[in-house]
């Protein structure tokens, strides 16, 4: 641990927020842990609601994660993603002048009814028990880092040749086109938090415990018949996503 610089008292700046540059400054990789609250109050010869004030500013920026019961980390650019009417991955990821990849886990054709969310597909879909679907299970990355965790789901009659396309072409969009289909939008979005599974964690290289954000999404096509309903997850410490009202 460096030594602290000089704290200057009644120089008209906080003590909290000269300790919270100092930090800011000395933060190291993301998922580094900072040193424990008593010991950055020793370091700065200060008491610890001090210290916590200062660390309470670097979360507030993003800067580092707090964890209670685990203590603080140097926390990773987070990538906000706008909710909007037209789901692109790569527009997204590019955005943040990133580069976007898509690995693809599994792809096949199943029977509605052997799907744990029967009930739900074929709702959203409008499928019965003995209909099928294609699909698309993908993780998806921003410069080789996993920030998206995805289950496509499309009816596999009106998708005719959308499984070879997907096997052919990198992005949903471009498969999609392949087969006549030019545009797609966003009819509704369920957005929830929740834990992830040990599989889920491992493929987004999670630390224990760390929460993901899941978005339930229906897609249709341009006269609103049900293309898509898709299930993703984001680890919460890597993408923000933001939703703005409709007049």
């Amino acid at each position: 641990m460096p030594d602290a610089l000089p704290i200057r008292r009644g120089g008209g700046v906080a003590v909290w927020s000269q300790i919270a540059l100092q930090l800011q400054a000395e933060l190291a990789a993301p998922g580094t842990k900072l040193p424990p609250e008593a010991d950055l109050a020793a370091r700065f010869g200060v008491n610890r609601h001090t210290v916590r004030r200062a660390l309470e500013e670097l979360a507030r920026q993003r800067l580092i994660r707090i964890e209670h019961g685990r203590g603080s980390f140097v926390a990773e650019p987070v990538l906000d993603y706008q909710v909007n009417r037209r789901p692109r991955f790569s527009e997204w990821v590019r955005r943040h002048n990133r580069e976007p990849l898509g690995e693809v886990l599994s792809l096949r054709e199943i029977i509605v009814g052997d799907l744990a969310e029967a009930d739900l597909i074929g709702a959203a879909l409008g499928l019965s028990e003995r209909d099928t679907v294609i699909e698309l299970e993908r993780l998806g990355k921003a410069d080789d880092r996993p920030i998206a965790l995805s289950r496509h789901m499309f009816p596999a009659l009106r998708c005719r040749g959308l499984e070879e396309a997907l096997r052919n072409h990198a992005t949903i969009t471009a498969a999609l086109s392949t087969i006549g289909i030019t545009d797609y939008v966003r009819r509704r979005s369920r957005i929830s938090a929740r834990l992830p599974s040990p599989r889920e964690a491992a493929l987004l290289a999670l630390e224990p415990g760390a929460p993901v954000l899941q978005s339930e999404n229906l897609n249709t096509t341009g006269n609103d018949t049900a293309l898509e309903l898709c299930f993703v997850i984001y680890p919460a410490s890597r993408v923000a996503l933001i939703v703005e009202p409709n007049d």
